[in-house]
């Protein structure tokens, strides 16, 4: 358990966060593409950032996906608490906190000055307006993670008491994600279209099946963000996602996706490559709940037909890691997995024997990005050798493949990176979603982690990890690497990439 004055975050930690942020501001200078300081002393500077998967709308609160929290959260809108790129909790809209002795009620001093884009000022009484609304209006799975919480009250206008049914080592750390967002009671009307957050960013324009441009706000109560305006540049195809960044049209790739091309740009001076980790475990989801895949010895046997090293190099040029679970290794309770199902194509045909399901054919319906089907045709040769009949289909996303196969279920198998940090409990905890995996066992060692001590929790999470494989609920084909590319005289990318938000704020120029 947390000691109370670990727990107790000081406004000086927030002083010194801030002072450096703008320090990285301050430093830089003009720029080759024009960007300086304008009249008012702020720099101009703008900055374009290519990614991959657009946002289907702007509502977080109702619509899944990693892609709106990536350009959202910690920009336009923000928490009480955030996660820094080394994943500590952080300040945000509280200075500090303390949790009480049976661990079940959190005190927040939150910052006096913050408004809203809209100009409302920020107080308790939207911080308890915004947790309450997760359980009364949100849609998504992640609704579920405020469930623990029993009473909110704004006790003042700078302090906030939340009062939990039982104690949780989760929900503070959930705080730092989409379900800690924090809104205006006066502000949720056009989420859609419309965002209105305490940010240092607002939307300026979305040009849909292109681009979306945030703009720096006037009044952000915090330390400004060095540049004046992002574009979060979105592209179908990686190749033009490259020629953008070596064209001059975009100055970070955000998500590399084609891998085989990094060591290109990394002989090039121009520019700077980053590779690191991230959270977002590419499964080979199956369909635990009807079809074939319902029967347990069939998922074994898809298990054992995937030589995943052999996956990785053909399809991800190599770069990424093996896992073999919901657990990357920047988690407490990470463990290697892999030896648990080696690739073994004599054991996946006979256990495909044995299943009775032999014959069947599985529908593989993968997302149309590049991840997804680069590995996909792997996958289908990989099962097919090993006696399975595969059918492939692309699903355009994300509206295609969130209809069928997330909404619907109507598939035998997908490829999709669950990209939300410590998911596991999100994709695999709730029978209801898409997976359809239902294990009591499971789910009761997911409540005792929650419960428990930190290494209660850290022994129960490994258990319920190793539960998962065991039953075969997935294949882990591999975890996604953090791969970016920038001109060189940009600053503050993560190396690690280890929560929800593409976080522009520490960005800057040398």
């Amino acid at each position: 358990m947390r000691d109370n004055k670990q727990l107790t975050r000081h406004t000086g930690v927030v002083a010194a966060t801030l002072a450096s942020l703008l320090l990285a501001g301050c430093s830089a200078g003009s720029t080759a593409d024009g960007g300086g300081t304008g009249k008012s002393g702020k720099s101009d500077d703008a900055l374009k950032i290519g990614l991959n998967a657009e946002p289907a709308n702007l509502d977080i609160t109702k619509t899944a996906g990693a892609a709106i929290p990536q350009a959202l959260l910690y920009n336009v809108y923000e928490n009480l608490v955030k996660v820094d790129q080394s994943g500590k909790i952080q300040p945000q809209l509280a200075k500090s906190w303390s949790l009480s002795k049976d661990r079940k009620t959190y005190t927040f001093q939150l910052v006096k000055d913050a408004k809203f884009s809209s100009g409302a000022p920020f107080t308790a009484k939207d911080a308890k307006f915004s947790i309450e609304r997760v359980k009364s209006d949100w849609t998504i799975a992640q609704k579920a993670q405020m469930d623990v919480v029993d009473t909110v009250q704004a006790v003042s206008p700078t302090e906030l008491k939340v009062t939990l049914k039982e104690p949780s080592n989760d929900w503070l750390y959930r705080m730092t994600t989409r379900v800690g967002v924090m809104f205006s009671r006066t502000g949720v009307s056009k989420l859609a279209t419309e965002p209105v957050g305490t940010g240092p960013y607002v939307v300026k324009k979305w040009n849909r099946g292109d681009s979306i441009t945030l703009a720096r706000r006037d009044g952000y109560w915090g330390s400004e963000p060095h540049f004046a305006s992002v574009t979060l540049k979105y592209f179908k195809d990686p190749t033009a996602m490259n020629n953008a960044l070596l064209t001059g049209t975009i100055n970070v790739i955000g998500t590399m996706q084609t891998p085989d091309s990094l060591d290109r740009f990394a002989r090039n001076s121009t520019y700077k490559v980053i590779e690191g980790t991230t959270n977002g475990e590419v499964l080979l989801s199956l369909n635990n709940g009807s079809g074939p895949l319902k029967n347990l010895k069939a998922r074994q046997a898809v298990r054992y037909a995937i030589d995943h090293k052999a996956l990785l190099d053909t399809c991800w040029a190599g770069r990424g890691k093996l896992i073999g679970s919901m657990v990357p290794p920047t988690d407490p309770w990470y463990q290697d997995l892999t030896n648990q199902y080696p690739y073994d194509r004599d054991k996946a045909k006979k256990l495909l024997k044995e299943s009775g399901v032999a014959g069947t054919t599985l529908r593989l319906r993968i997302p149309t990005l590049p991840y997804a089907t680069a590995c996909g045709t792997v996958v289908k040769s990989q099962l097919e050798q090993a006696g399975f009949k595969v059918k492939l289909d692309q699903l355009e996303f994300p509206a295609a493949w969130l209809s069928t196969v997330f909404k619907n279920a109507d598939y035998d198998m997908s490829i999709i990176g669950h990209l939300e940090p410590r998911d596991m409990q999100t994709v695999f905890g709730d029978k209801s979603y898409y997976t359809h995996y239902d294990n009591p066992e499971f789910r009761a060692l997911l409540k005792k982690a929650d419960k428990g001590t930190q290494e209660e929790q850290i022994t129960a999470m490994r258990q319920a990890a190793r539960l998962l494989s065991k039953d075969a609920a997935a294949d882990w084909l591999f975890l996604l690497p953090n791969l970016m590319v920038a001109d060189k005289d940009i600053t503050g990318l993560p190396v690690d990439n280890v929560s929800e938000s593409l976080d522009l704020t520490g960005l800057g120029r040398s």
